[in-house]
């Protein structure tokens, strides 16, 4: 699993991005992907990297 951090989350459209660890481009992240369906911006995350229709995504997420 890869880590990060969660840059920007937006609750009432159920969506934010995800910085990883390692640098690269944020990651797409939905919130039916998230373990127990809270993110906040600035948690620190593991994440699994897929690719969805508009490229790469985080899902399985769970913060750490």
């Amino acid at each position: 699993m890869a880590k990060g951090k969660v840059a920007r989350f937006f609750d009432q459209k159920g969506y934010g991005f995800i910085e990883p660890e390692g640098g690269g481009k944020d990651l797409f992240c939905h919130i039916n992907e998230v373990e127990g369906g809270q993110l906040q911006e600035g948690d620190t995350v593991e994440y699994e990297e897929t690719e969805g229709r508009k490229g790469l995504q985080a899902s399985s997420v769970k913060v750490v």
